[in-house]
């Protein structure tokens, strides 16, 4: 019998352990081959693909992102090869076998649950007896009836062979996400989630984690994302295990999932001064600050620990952090949505993700859909329209607030122009990508693409039309964000230059005769470790010629004192403890005769290729 076991996955950069974990329990006694496909593909390519591997079986892993295209591709898999036996696994058909193999008469099988055992007893019961009755955590057909068998006992984890030793991945282990699991299960009960299913947490014996991580990061492996969904729940493991890749971490970058109002204080000591920058990311699910919205979902939070914990890893400095938010949660309407938004966005995430309520099949809310009017899509995402507190039309707009926060505030395309908008300029984060993801509606520049250039012309027109003060400052601090989004001299701007050729020029001789204009390079205000404020040298910048100040430098006249106005963005707004708007807007503002600044940007000036920034007081200059 030849197994292929397939996915789709979201992203060619996307792995799927799942799969992985199957072949590694049975490839001992079975003919296994991967093959993993992703849902962008055309579904003919993969019919062929498939239909030239010649399988008896193909197994399918199955989630909300590629459930629908997984059926489509089963049509007509049992079309062109009707003998091939179908077996569907994963979380979208675990918990509803009978909706799927009504619904598609080419599902020969479903595994619920975990699949490894179970699988495996499906596969000799094919090759053999044909006694599918006794695969406990399988569904089958006996002839019109579909038969839904007991559940299996979950898996000792120890007793699973590592899915991580395939001569097969090595190649492209440092050009894909490695996923990793330490554990299964959540100790926690949340209504919307599918983790909250499956009561208590399993653990691998932390030896076996440790040596399957070495050889990965050995390997090549640059990214490995932790699956485990809440990674700090045991606090020594977590601990040991950070304190491991920290010594072992070869340049790989470790991603988590954390629950931060159970982050222990120690924990987080041993992580401000041990963690080197860049090496571990943390995703944080708040999903709301609404204290009778987390009670109705059975999701404990303490949301002023939670704050205390994010601040403190943010002061470190060393590690990226994730929040996650979701919109239509029972009693969250339009307005306390925008404290929710309010209350995380005044920590200043690296990334903030907004997301909108699925109602996941298994999931107890999606029991409950009735009690709070929610209306879904039928098919997979099972994204909301509307709830009982939430019209399709705040649906709507709270979509066109999401676009504007991917497109500028977790691009970090404009993360010092951003943050000066949202200190100084609107009420609050939540109405300046309200108002600016309504603008952007209105434009109709959704049904278009949009370049580098695009996102600063089209914020600057948004700004211009509604009459926005303090414009001069703006566009300065948008200058300097363009320059920052470069690895090389910029061949065009989006602006009007300041500067004459002549100007220019002079400018250039200046700081080349006079070296010691270029001091310490700018202290940037940044929010992210992709961003400007790690892309300036630490070093002042040695001697360089006119030659190449002329190949490699940016100039630019600011009208204003640059070092002010990134003074008055850095930290923390007054008071952002996890609550509450900004300050008043116009707080901190410069007023616009306070000096003006040459400002200077440097490329390839190391390997690191990060732009160095310089601010000159431009009198300073042409003395």
């Amino acid at each position: 019998m030849k197994i292929v076991l397939a996915t789709l996955n979201a992203k060619y950069i996307h792995t799927s352990l799942a799969i992985r974990l199957l072949k590694a329990y049975s490839q001992h006694e079975f003919d296994i081959q991967l093959a993993e496909y992703t849902i962008k593909d055309p579904v003919m390519n993969i019919v062929s693909d498939l239909f030239q591997k010649a399988p008896d079986v193909i197994g399918f892993s199955c989630y909300i992102w590629n459930i629908e295209e997984t059926v489509k591709l089963i049509g007509i898999l049992k079309k062109i090869m009707p003998g091939v036996t179908i077996v569907l696994g994963g979380p979208e058909v675990s918990y509803e076998p009978l909706y799927w193999m009504n619904r598609e008469p080419g599902i020969d099988f479903i595994v619920c649950g975990d699949g490894e055992e179970t699988f495996h007893h499906l596969l000799q019961e094919l090759r053999d007896g044909r006694k599918f009755h006794f695969v406990y955590g399988a569904s089958y057909r006996k002839g019109e009836e579909i038969i839904v068998n007991p559940p299996r006992p979950k898996s000792d984890l120890n007793t699973l062979p590592t899915p991580h030793r395939f001569p097969e991945d090595l190649p492209d282990l440092g050009k894909r996400i490695t996923y990793f699991e330490t554990s299964r299960g959540c100790p926690f009960n949340c209504q919307f989630c599918l983790s909250s299913i499956e009561v208590g947490v399993r653990y691998y014996d932390i030896e076996r984690v440790k040596a399957d991580l070495l050889y990965l990061i050995e390997n090549g492996a640059k990214t490995i994302k932790f699956l485990d969904r809440t990674f700090n729940i045991n606090r020594e493991y977590a601990l040991e295990m950070f304190r491991f890749l920290i010594d072992n971490h070869g340049g790989c970058v470790f991603q988590f999932e954390i629950t931060a109002d159970i982050m222990r204080p120690e924990v987080l000591d041993f992580l401000a001064q041990n963690a080197p920058p860049g090496i571990f990311r943390f995703e944080i699910g708040v999903q709301s600050t609404n204290d009778e919205t987390n009670e109705l979902v059975k999701r404990r939070q303490n949301f002023a620990k939670l704050s205390r914990t994010v601040m403190k890893i943010k002061e470190s400095g060393n590690i990226d952090q994730h929040l996650d938010l979701i919109a239509g949660l029972p009693m969250e309407d339009y307005a306390t949505f925008r404290k929710t938004f309010n209350d995380v966005f005044a920590m200043e995430p690296e990334e903030l993700q907004l997301g909108f309520l699925k109602m996941l099949r298994g999931t107890g809310l999606r029991a409950q859909a009735a009690k709070y009017d929610y209306v879904y899509m039928e098919h997979a995402p099972y994204e909301i329209l509307s709830s009982h507190v939430m019209p399709f039309s705040d649906i709507v707009r709270l979509k066109r607030l999401e676009d504007v926060l991917e497109k500028y505030w977790n691009s970090h395309r404009l993360d010092h122009t951003v943050k000066y908008l949202m200190r100084h300029i609107f009420e609050s984060p939540f109405d300046f990508f309200q108002e600016f993801g309504d603008y952007w509606e209105v434009r109709g520049w959704q049904k278009i693409g949009h370049q580098l250039e695009d996102l600063f012309t089209r914020l600057n027109e948004f700004l211009l039309e509604r009459g926005t003060p303090q414009m001069v400052i703006i566009t300065g601090l948008m200058k300097l964000d363009y320059f920052l989004g470069h690895k090389y001299k910029p061949r065009k701007v989006w602006w009007e230059p300041v500067l004459g050729k002549n100007e220019w020029g002079r400018y250039i001789r200046e700081i080349a005769e006079r070296p010691g204009l270029l001091g310490d390079p700018c202290a940037l205000a940044a929010v992210s470790g992709e961003t400007a404020g790690k892309l300036t040298a630490e070093a002042p910048a040695a001697e360089i010629s006119e030659r190449d100040l002329q190949k490699y430098a940016a100039l630019e006249i600011l009208p204003f004192p640059l070092t002010k106005a990134l003074a008055s963005i850095s930290g923390l707004k007054a008071g952002a403890s996890g609550g509450g708007d900004t300050e008043s807007p116009g707080a901190g503002m410069l007023p616009q005769d306070a000096g003006s600044t040459l400002l200077l940007v440097l490329y390839q000036q190391d390997e690191s290729q990060k732009p160095r920034v310089y601010d000159l007081p431009v009198q300073r200059v042409l003395q």
